[in-house]
């Protein structure tokens, strides 16, 4: 995490918690009513014309319906959102917010409802919430966080691993397998550059991979334990580094860099948190047909995007209905389609018609995307904290010279 992000979330929790305000969740004609001619300003990040694509399709979708205006601010981060609700507190201003719906997960998430900076609950009132399966899904605990309503799943996510067959034939089946294949095949291998991220994601995946207390993840850090439970990490990072693209002192700044690196066969070796997103690449001419992804033997992470309201959001009302129609069929079906996004589906099957289900039974996931039996079950999010703390190590120890 950057010390941008760091300080902004520090800040948050000097804070007292705050009531929500706004229209009342179960009043669902009354919010399409208030709704209606609201324009409501989604903070996501901007860093994929894919899915940026699939939000200005929301858009559309939500101003025929709904009369619903949506305008996508794009992000280079998340922590900028939060930093900006943060002013706004600061500010005293505690309604009229410049920021209506935000893409949200993870020690964001943690500390903006903490801090008492957002709306809700509202999730499990939403209509379509009746569509989503809250049992087999990661998406009632946000990174071990319990979300109770305060934030509604969109998106389903696994950490796959990408290779480009011509060059790396089979799958590799743990990060020790991948720390031997690099040895074989220095410079083919990198991890877009923490914070982003996917950066950090391979950090934690490595960690729940590598690691002999797996347990001691799903609980805040504990500074008397940290350096044991992490000490599996900072050896294979010390040994895998210098075997990375340019001998570890650069990195891609983002995901999409990292799929130009494989596209320019710089690299044969990339991580991604959508099964989908090689297929999508693909299909859009980013990556050759030669892609294929794999996950490791032992499982690896997932989780689910969110979307949640900030509590002086100035269109409440407008951003339930967007967030609602997220978990319509017709745009999980949307976003799941590895031509659109790849994105795995928050619904559960058996509460959908037959049509629906006969909808998404027919979609092709395409060549390159593994089905739900292939990618087995998600391990869990480490807790926040955990991001948090290494991800900083990280610089300290690998980013200095970058």
């Amino acid at each position: 995490m950057s010390l941008k992000q760091t300080l902004a979330l520090a800040a948050l929790t000097l804070w007292p918690a705050l009531a929500s305000a706004g229209p009342t969740p179960t009043n669902w004609p009354g919010i399409l009513a208030e709704a209606r001619g609201q324009t409501v300003y989604w903070n996501a990040w901007g860093g994929s014309t894919t899915t940026n694509a699939f939000i200005d399709w929301v858009g559309t979708r939500v101003a025929t319906e709904y009369g619903v205006k949506l305008e996508h601010v794009k992000l280079a981060d998340t922590a900028d959102a939060v930093t900006r609700v943060l002013a706004e507190r600061q500010a005293g201003l505690d309604g009229g917010g410049a920021i209506d719906l935000i893409w949200i997960n993870g020690a964001n998430f943690a500390a903006m409802k903490d801090a008492g900076l957002l709306f809700g609950p509202f999730a499990e009132n939403l209509p379509n919430w009746a569509l989503v399966d809250s049992n087999g899904k990661t998406v009632t605990t946000d990174f071990t966080v319990p979300v109770e309503g305060f934030e509604s799943p969109w998106a389903m996510a696994q950490v796959v691993f990408m290779h480009d067959t011509a060059d790396l034939p089979e799958r590799l089946g743990s990060m020790s397998a991948i720390l031997d294949w690099a040895r074989a095949h220095p410079g083919r291998f990198t991890y877009p550059q923490p914070p982003d991220f996917l950066g950090t994601t391979f950090l934690k995946q490595a960690l729940v991979d590598l690691t002999s207390d797996a347990a001691a993840l799903q609980q805040p850090v504990d500074d008397a334990t940290y350096a044991v439970v992490t000490a599996p990490l900072w050896t294979y990072l010390d040994a895998l580094t210098p075997l990375l693209w340019r001998q570890g002192r650069a990195y891609p700044a983002t995901g999409p860099a990292q799929l130009q690196l494989i596209a320019d066969d710089e690299i044969d070796l990339a991580i991604s948190f959508s099964p989908g997103e090689a297929t999508a690449a693909i299909a859009d001419g980013q990556l050759p047909d030669t892609v294929r992804t794999f996950v490791l033997d032992g499982g690896t992470i997932g989780n689910a995007s969110f979307v949640a309201i900030p509590y002086n959001a100035s269109a409440k009302a407008g951003a339930m209905v967007v967030a609602n129609f997220l978990l319509s069929p017709e745009a999980q079906l949307r976003a799941q389609d590895p031509a659109i996004l790849g994105y795995g589906t928050v619904l559960d099957m058996a509460r959908l018609t037959e049509a629906d289900r006969a909808a998404f039974d027919a979609l092709d996931l395409g060549l390159a995307t593994l089905g739900p039996a292939e990618l087995g079950p998600a391990r869990p999010e480490p807790h926040p904290s955990w991001m948090t703390r290494i991800a900083a190590d990280w610089a300290q120890r690998y980013g200095a010279g970058l």
